[in-house]
């Protein structure tokens, strides 16, 4: 196995379906959201629909709970022609207030990992989507006191990563991102000429799937408590 040597100055997370699970609160949310909408709809064809209105809303209302409710109402009234009644509106809101609140579950072996790589590297917590709904995650997972710095970022892209590469005086060469979207927390980075550890989720959502690659400055694992072994 490829081994990390004294070139890495930073080490960063993704949060979302790579320290705790996430992606499965969505998935049980479009069920129950496909149950309001029973009257009017099949569930696939509310879950589809559903997927296609939240794409649509991301360049105006970005990622998180807040813009999936609102999804929910949007699509919940094409669905049903307009018929949603407003109890139906307010379960909806309710289904994405529980996403919200979802208790934080920690994959085995995180806080082990993150303590470990504390005592020789800075640690940076990068994540993406709403601001307060992020904080709360982080707050609430118990990590917070693990990372050096904590970035949420409304997007993750080649440039929003050298922004943050700038703002701590790295060079991409010394940067190294662990996540599990080959979308957001893999390409991008390599694309700068950083490094990247890629963890697979069982559950990822369907606009985060592209085309995976091979690339000298990647590790893919199957687990998170394996990171620590890149660094021995």
């Amino acid at each position: 196995m490829k081994k990390f040597n004294s070139e890495i100055k930073l080490i960063a997370f993704d949060a979302d379906d790579t320290l705790w699970a996430n992606e499965g609160n969505y998935r049980r949310a479009e069920r129950k959201f496909a149950q309001v909408l029973a009257p009017w709809s099949g569930e696939i064809k509310a879950i589809e629909t559903l997927l296609d209105v939240v794409r649509m809303n991301l360049p105006l209302l970005g990622y998180g709970a807040k813009s999936f409710i609102v999804s929910m109402i949007e699509c919940g009234i094409e669905l049903s022609g307009g018929k949603l009644s407003n109890r139906e509106v307010l379960k909806l809101v309710e289904i994405g207030k529980e996403v919200m609140q979802e208790e934080i579950e920690l994959y085995p072996k995180v806080e082990e990992v993150l303590a470990s790589l504390r005592q020789s590297y800075p640690l940076l917590l990068a994540t993406k989507g709403d601001l307060k709904e992020q904080e709360s995650k982080i707050e609430r997972s118990g990590l917070k006191g693990h990372f050096d710095y904590i970035e949420v970022m409304s997007e993750k892209d080649s440039e929003s990563y050298l922004n943050i590469i700038d703002k701590l005086n790295l060079s991409p060469g010394d940067f190294l991102m662990i996540g599990n979207s080959f979308k957001s927390d893999i390409l991008p980075v390599l694309e700068i000429g950083g490094h990247a550890v890629y963890i697979p989720s069982e559950t990822i959502w369907v606009y985060e799937v592209v085309e995976e690659i091979e690339h000298p400055n990647l590790i893919k694992l199957n687990s998170i408590d394996k990171v620590v072994q890149l660094f021995q």
